[in-house]
């Protein structure tokens, strides 16, 4: 296997402009596995010293409920590969901190407390948490981050290409509008706490700097709807509606609040406006046209590898998870961690089909109630 030496600051990617890319590195992935003996993720046994059988339990803590995604796709997911991995032996202990840093903490410290095997975590907090995974550390429980890069000795982590979503929302935004200066776009960042959020500021900077003007930009606190429609009314306020050509919504909770601001303002039709994370909400409103974009990231494949990651890890698999991560990262705590970055493609009207739909994250019924349905019509989802 390749050594370790991609670091994620350090990482350059070309985004991924369609469906097609993101499967041949799939499949180029399964291939390499493969060539390293890794047969469903897990691999042969013939090459592994487990330390512990089937009978494990994984904690994993994500970090809240206003994304959709960690309840509805991560969670479940995580599990029922867990399950298969090891033959239903294998046992979740679940917790969603709904936002809140202190009670992640909390249920850290418990799952410490209750022994479990491995943890995977979703920060809520990615400097706050290093004291509990040193906890966790000092209990000999390995910990993998999972979706935002924690602080502390983690022992693995896996995300998606952070910078490479924020490159594929700039160029989305930065094509759509043009080359030009003239062209004023607000931009709507995500949490300061997160560590992702300033990953998707500087991949997007990559192309919008010299691209557009940046008129207004706005960090938003916990990712919150709310605080991203406060801010899109100072935006507005400042800038004023006719000269907003465009605005960058680091996801779609947010994408959400700037265009029922926009609407709410008398803007018709809405600027191009871009997201992140494929929210069914979201995807309506690409389909009727309110928002531009989307970054559709593939959670099924996040979630399932991550479970073969902390599978491998606690039953001594050693081949295997240096398999499934082939990467490394630099926190500002820990040097070269294991990681495995799983890439993403840019959401429009013209590929719901080929994405969402074909993935099985949706089905077109979903997407195409009656209010959408005429606009279903115009892009072919509905025949």
């Amino acid at each position: 296997m390749n050594a370790r030496n991609t670091r994620t600051r350090r990482r350059r990617i070309a985004p991924a402009r369609t469906t097609v890319a993101v499967a041949v590195a799939m499949s180029a992935a399964a291939l390499s596995l493969a060539s390293c003996g890794v047969v469903d993720g897990i691999g042969d046994e013939s090459g592994a010293s487990p330390t512990k059988g089937d009978d494990i339990t994984v904690g994993l803590l994500l970090p809240e409920k206003e994304n959709a995604r960690y309840e509805q796709f991560d969670h479940p997911i995580f599990a029922k590969r867990v399950a298969e991995l090891t033959g239903g032996q294998g046992t979740v202990e679940y917790a969603n901190a709904e936002g809140k840093a202190t009670t992640q903490n909390r249920q850290l410290e418990r799952m410490v407390a209750d022994k479990v095997d491995i943890l995977v975590v979703d920060a809520v907090d990615a400097k706050g948490i290093a004291s509990g995974v040193r906890k966790a550390k000092d209990a000999g429980i390995p910990v993998i981050a999972y979706d935002r890069l924690a602080q502390g000795p983690i022992d693995a982590y896996i995300s998606f290409d952070n910078e490479l979503v924020g490159q594929v929302q700039g160029r989305a935004l930065v094509e759509k509008l043009g080359n030009s200066s003239a062209n004023k776009i607000i931009m709507m960042n995500g949490a300061p706490t997160d560590p992702n959020a300033a990953q998707f500021k500087d991949g997007a900077m990559s192309v919008l700097r010299g691209g557009v003007t940046i008129a207004e930009e706005y960090d938003t606190k916990d990712w919150d709807p709310k605080n991203a429609k406060a801010n899109m009314e100072k935006a507005i306020e400042a800038v004023g509606v006719d000269d907003i050509a465009g605005v960058y919504a680091a996801n779609d909770g947010i994408a959400g609040a700037v265009v029922d601001v926009l609407k709410t303002a008398g803007v018709s039709p809405v600027p191009p406006v871009t997201g992140q994370d494929a929210e069914l909400a979201a995807v309506r409103r690409i389909v009727s046209g309110d928002q531009y974009m989307s970054v559709y990231k593939s959670y099924p494949q996040e979630a399932n590898a991550a479970a073969e990651m902390a599978v491998a890890k606690v039953q001594g698999r050693t081949i295997e998870f240096d398999a499934l991560t082939r990467d490394s990262v630099d926190s500002p705590t820990t040097e070269n961690v294991p990681a495995q970055l799983v890439s993403v493609v840019a959401l429009t009207r013209n590929n719901i089909k080929d994405t969402v739909v074909a993935d099985g994250i949706y089905t077109v019924k979903q997407i195409c109630t009656s209010e959408y349905r005429t606009a279903c019509q115009e892009i072919g989802l509905l025949k």
